[in-house]
């Protein structure tokens, strides 16, 4: 296990160097100047230029390449252009609100997948199994940047409940965490019926019931446990995607996450804050899906790592 860890996260390191390679080329290609960004057209060309040196602008790009190459090998991010405060500062600000959207996402999206997926595959062909698909098909074809205006017309607006925006106590959470759980219901319960239905056609669980086994411990027991594997992979997956910064819902929701963080960074033309960004994207991701390939081996004990 220690081995598998251990070459997992040797292989992290030209991932995320690619990554942010990439990364740092294609923003110093976007059209536009940060310092223009920062101290307007109107600005005098003496203190552009001034602002410009400062902040190391004047140098060639493949000079301030290595500059940084240097920086994040001694795990210095730099500083941002626009918040004048360390990239690492400034991110580790925004992640308790990505943290707690992407968790509370994630539960609303076990609780409604999970009994819906499971039921489904139990009557299977029945007006329940043809209902809840027709739910999750629903839930699949709602974007996000369709589904989160909609409840705050209905919520926030028409029936004040929730708040518009922003993030003030439990109350805003609830209609952004609601965007993002749903989809991610979606291609849960079809997944976990998918799954289970596969399951239920193993010879063990013919075996189960054929021992008198009552129904109820042999859905549990023998069929959940062995079908919550794929449903797991999809959902460290989606976990990923949601710790990284779900950028359209934040940004409808003015939620103060990674997400909202990642577009003003790439509008203000904050090369090093939007290098960072990334760079906390991707190790969310290989994070994750490494926490998700170890509780393979909880859910089934016949997966070992070699």
């Amino acid at each position: 296990m220690k081995r598998y860890v251990a070459k997992r996260l040797l292989l992290v390191i030209p991932t995320v160097l690619g990554l942010v390679t990439l990364v740092f080329f294609l923003v110093h290609m976007i059209p536009g100047d940060p310092v223009e960004v920062m101290l307007g057209e109107t600005a005098q060309d003496a203190d552009k230029e001034q602002l410009r040196r400062d902040l190391g602008l004047d140098r060639p790009v493949a000079e301030q390449y290595v500059r940084f190459l240097g920086g994040l090998t001694a795990g210095n991010l730099g500083r941002s252009f626009f918040y004048r405060k360390p990239v690492a500062e400034v991110i580790m600000e925004r992640v308790p609100a990505t943290v707690e959207l992407a968790i509370a996402g994630m539960i609303i999206a076990v609780l409604i997948a999970l009994p819906l997926g499971i039921v489904s595959a139990l009557k299977q062909h029945t007006v329940v199994d043809h209902g809840a698909m027709l739910l999750a098909l629903l839930g699949v074809s709602m974007p996000n940047f369709w589904l989160g205006p909609l409840l705050i017309m209905g919520f926030a607006i028409a029936v004040p409940i929730f708040p518009v925006s922003g993030r003030e106590g439990l109350a805003s959470l609830v209609l952004p965490a609601i965007t993002l759980g749903t989809a991610l219901a979606a291609v849960l319960s079809r997944m976990t019926r998918a799954s289970v239905l596969e399951v239920l056609r193993e010879q063990y669980v013919t075996a189960a019931r054929a021992r008198g086994l009552p129904e109820r411990r042999v859905i549990l027991k023998h069929v959940l446990r062995n079908a919550m594997i794929p449903v797991v992979t999809i959902m460290g997956l989606q976990f990923g995607a949601l710790l990284s910064g779900a950028i359209i819902t934040e940004t409808v929701f003015s939620w103060p996450g990674i997400g909202t963080l990642f577009i003003g960074a790439i509008q203000s033309r904050d090369y090093p804050l939007v290098q960072g960004c990334v760079l906390f994207i991707s190790l969310a991701y290989v994070v994750v899906n490494l926490i998700t390939d170890l509780v393979y081996a909880a859910i089934d004990p016949r997966i070992r790592y070699q």
